[in-house]
């Protein structure tokens, strides 16, 4: 289920966005802080280029890339 970045807190947000980019395989193709990478993940969220998804069976979140 697509959750749009506003609904969620700004707390829930970034521990979301954090945890994303903690995953392991997740591929920035050069070395940035974590701060760094979760500002660029949220100005993707904020921009529309990323999309927030829940999966109540799972009960875990994810962030993808849109299909524009």
């Amino acid at each position: 289920m697509k959750i749009p970045p506003e609904a969620v807190s700004t707390e829930a947000l970034e521990a979301i966005i954090e945890a994303f980019v903690l995953r392991e395989g997740t591929d920035y193709g050069r070395e940035f802080s974590l701060q760094s990478k979760c500002a660029q993940v949220h100005r993707s969220l904020m921009a529309g280029t990323a999309e927030l998804f829940y999966d109540p069976v799972t009960d875990t979140t994810d962030i993808r890339p849109t299909d524009n």
